[in-house]
């Protein structure tokens, strides 16, 4: 065979090979709490790539539920699958870290100005609905200065099977004993009090619209919204306002991953950062859909990662990144 001839196969070859990973299309579901990062790099990659990637943003619990059933090819959870839940998956999940993350209290309150302060302590309180009024002696022993009307309280919470909602109860889990045994952690807790809505998109649009309420977002709804959210004791003692170099503080504690970073040690930690993951199944049968998504994890670590920052989620630790490009070969 002549060589010209060779060349132009492979060509060829290459050809359908890009043009099948093109158009490639593949479903996914899972946290709302890493929704808009995942929505930007989803985009740039089908810039970049051609390969489209449809995400629902419908909460861990049904990102998981999915995977399980198999009616998406990947999940995302901010937390953890347990053992129970991944020995009902068809595969067995990879799982990849892929931004780290701040949960802070937004509130809506006439006419305070100055960022409030809080303790898990009193959050716990207001979220048990034993704290009821603004001008309660717990949140003015905090805020000193602050005019605190007296107002109630209205509390607004996830409906859905929620890893915001898992973090941010982990958290008061681990400084209320009394949160701790009344409701413990769990992405779908019961909350004694409150109004419930879906996503972080809901909670963060009623509490903007709903004088005197409170809920728990992750950090990129409070400021796209351009909404108030507090200060947080954190372990040291503390006082911090989430962003970039304090959710980043918390996440270099951990040691291995998967890893609950709520109430980190360490000065500079905010205390309700977490990790969120992508759940891959280790077996993709389709070769297409496999190489596609093998591409996009290899792009989300490193390019993807310059587009955090933007959209205030704090990139992985280096020594992360290494690991879960290594992680990539158990895909099969």
């Amino acid at each position: 065979m002549k060589r010209q001839t060779v060349v132009g196969l492979a060509l060829v070859a290459g050809l359908f090979g890009t043009l099948a990973l093109a158009e490639t299309h593949i479903v996914a579901a899972g946290a709302t709490f890493p929704y808009p990062i995942y929505s930007k790099w989803f985009s740039e990659f089908k810039s970049e790539k051609g390969v489209e990637i449809n995400y629902q943003s419908v909460g861990s619990g049904g990102g998981i539920s999915q995977l399980t059933q198999g009616t998406v090819d990947f999940g995302a959870s901010d937390r953890p699958v347990t053992d129970a839940e991944i020995a009902k998956m068809k595969s067995k999940p990879v799982i990849f870290a892929t931004v780290l993350g701040g949960i802070v209290p937004t509130y809506n309150v006439t006419g305070i100005t100055k960022d409030m302060k809080f303790t898990g302590e009193a959050l716990a309180d207001i979220f048990l609905g034993t704290i009821t009024k603004w001008n309660d002696p717990a949140l003015k022993a905090l805020n000193p200065g602050v005019n605190l009307p007296n107002a109630d309280i209205v509390v607004v919470h996830r409906s859905d099977g929620s890893g915001t909602s898992f973090v941010f109860t982990d958290y008061l889990s681990k400084v209320s004993p009394q949160w701790k045994s009344k409701v413990g952690a769990n992405q779908s807790p019961n909350f004694p009090i409150g109004l419930a809505q879906k996503g972080n998109e809901g909670v963060a649009g009623l509490v903007k619209q709903t004088p005197g309420s409170i809920g728990y977002v992750e950090l990129n709804y409070a400021v796209q919204n351009k909404m108030a959210y507090g200060e947080m004791k954190n372990a040291a003692g503390n006082f911090l306002k989430a962003d970039l170099a304090s959710v980043s503080a918390a996440g270099a504690t951990a040691k291995t991953l998967p890893a609950s970073i709520t109430n980190a040690p360490g000065a500079n930690s905010y205390p309700i950062s977490s990790f969120t993951y992508l759940l891959i199944p280790s077996k993709i049968d389709d070769a297409a859909k496999r190489a596609a998504i093998k591409d996009f994890l290899s792009w989300m670590l490193v390019k993807g990662q310059t587009y955090n920052e933007g959209l205030d989620y704090a990139k992985l630790p280096a020594s992360i990144v290494a690991s879960e490009q290594k992680l990539i070969a158990e895909i099969h």
